[in-house]
């Protein structure tokens, strides 16, 4: 029983990069689902795919690699917001991720999003990670 699904996300991703895995497999829930999908939409991952084993769901995700040394695309991910330290943040004060090369995860009222589009919308809500 994993408490913070987010963080075992980006450990789990974290780990099969760093042994420069083709594939993870991490438990599926809708949150992870929706950080899944903006990290295929900014093109962190190559794909995924979600599907049932024993009555649980699940999530394979397809990692990106550039070049003949195989480097990871995502080069580091880091969580912000915590079970036990909450990060909420508003829409002027959202955090730029390496002037914006980077990516912030944000929760929002209107879902889960990218820094950017949250500040498109003049949106604020809680910063849970930060990927470049």
């Amino acid at each position: 029983m994993v408490n913070d699904t987010i963080s075992d996300m980006l450990t789990r991703i974290r780990n099969a990069n760093m042994v420069k895995h083709q594939i993870v497999q991490i438990p599926s829930t809708k949150m992870s689902l929706a950080i899944t999908e903006i990290l295929k939409a900014e093109g962190y991952i190559e794909d995924f795919e979600e599907y049932s084993e024993n009555n649980k769901n699940y999530l394979l995700i397809s990692l990106k690699y550039t070049g003949k040394s195989r480097q990871p695309v995502i080069c580091k991910l880091e969580r912000v917001s915590k079970p036990g330290l909450r990060v909420y943040s508003s829409s002027k004060e959202l955090p730029k991720v390496l002037n914006n090369l980077g990516i912030a995860i944000v929760s929002t009222s209107k879902g889960v999003m990218t820094n950017l589009k949250a500040k498109e919308l003049g949106i604020g809500g809680e910063v849970l990670c930060y990927i470049w």
